[in-house]
């Protein structure tokens, strides 16, 4: 996403003239015990900012500090990123006059991840890695995940939280122009028990067997496939993680997948979109007669962290 720092400083510009406030990471890979460089935004009117070190999850407030527009170091902010060397997902939010402002910053541990492999049962297990090492943090504004489709359109939450790697992996063909005018090869209305199952998309091809011309480990996501989560389709090899996904349809049939595949997100409006997908026509191997096309997938920034929270607990 990211020629970050030019990036940075011209939204900020952008987001002074509007009024809006934001926080913008100068890079994206922030190495240990070095600076840890973002750019402040004041909101227009605003008197009093803070940042607020927030929980994964819960959005409890870790740390709160002072904050100033301009150029500023989260690791003078936080000593405890460098010190305790975090070793999960965190977030980073604006505050002006105590109110949250912008969307967050998701600070995702460079950590060396679990090994996905296939046991003697053929059962996908992790293995974490031997080399226990922090080189530091990775770091970019929340997103939301947008589709136009055929027949209509549908937004989803990245949850970095639950499988960062995987939520940077679809952000990276995302803003690389690779969901352009694509077709969703798949749609399982109903598994061998009668239950709404999946609609599958992410091919160029349409044949179900394309990729973007590379692989990524499977990660351990601890959220579960429920009607409208999003996660990443692989074959057999759980290490074969590309760019095709689907959409589950119902938890009575994808609570099986839980573990196995890796869900990322989560639907936050469309849902019409996905029933009448869902709906659509299928023949010989589940392949609509006429295919749906998702015309474009861009993303646009998150809300303020704590509200997305609130959001999803009422």
């Amino acid at each position: 996403m990211f020629v970050v720092r030019t990036f940075a400083v011209g939204l900020a510009c952008l987001l002074s003239s509007l009024g809006f406030g934001q926080l913008s990471p100068n890079f994206l890979y922030n190495p240990v015990d070095q600076p840890f460089e973002i750019t402040v935004t004041k909101p227009q009117g605003a008197r009093e900012l803070t940042i607020q070190l927030l929980a994964a999850g819960s959005a409890e407030m870790l740390s709160e500090k002072v904050a100033r527009p301009g150029k500023m170091d989260l690791a003078r902010l936080f000593p405890t990123l460098w010190k305790d060397k975090i070793r999960t997902v965190h977030y980073v939010q604006l505050f002006a006059d105590e109110k949250p402002f912008g969307a967050p910053l998701v600070l995702v541990p460079m950590t060396n991840p679990a090994i996905s492999r296939l046991n003697a049962e053929k059962k996908v297990e992790f293995v974490a890695d031997e080399d226990d090492a922090f080189a530091g943090i990775r770091c970019w504004v929340d997103q939301v995940v947008n589709f136009e489709t055929s027949l209509g359109e549908m937004s989803f939450r990245l949850r970095p939280d639950c499988a960062p790697n995987t939520c940077y992996n679809l952000i990276q063909l995302i803003e690389g122009g690779f969901y352009r005018n694509i077709p969703i090869h798949r749609i399982v209305a109903k598994d061998r028990n009668g239950k709404p199952f999946v609609v599958q998309a992410g091919d160029p091809t349409g044949t179900g067997m394309g990729s973007p011309g590379y692989a990524i480990a499977l990660e351990k996501s601890p959220l579960g496939h429920d009607f409208g989560v999003i996660s990443m389709a692989r074959s057999s090899d759980p290490n074969t993680i590309g760019s095709q996904f689907f959409v589950a349809l119902s938890r009575e049939a994808t609570a099986r997948l839980d573990g196995l595949y890796p869900a990322f997100g989560q639907i936050i409006s469309g849902a019409e979109t996905l029933n009448r997908l869902a709906a659509v026509e299928v023949g010989e191997g589940d392949r609509p007669k006429q295919l749906p096309i998702i015309k474009r997938i861009w993303l646009t920034d998150a809300l303020p962290y704590r509200r997305i929270v609130d959001k999803a607990n009422n």
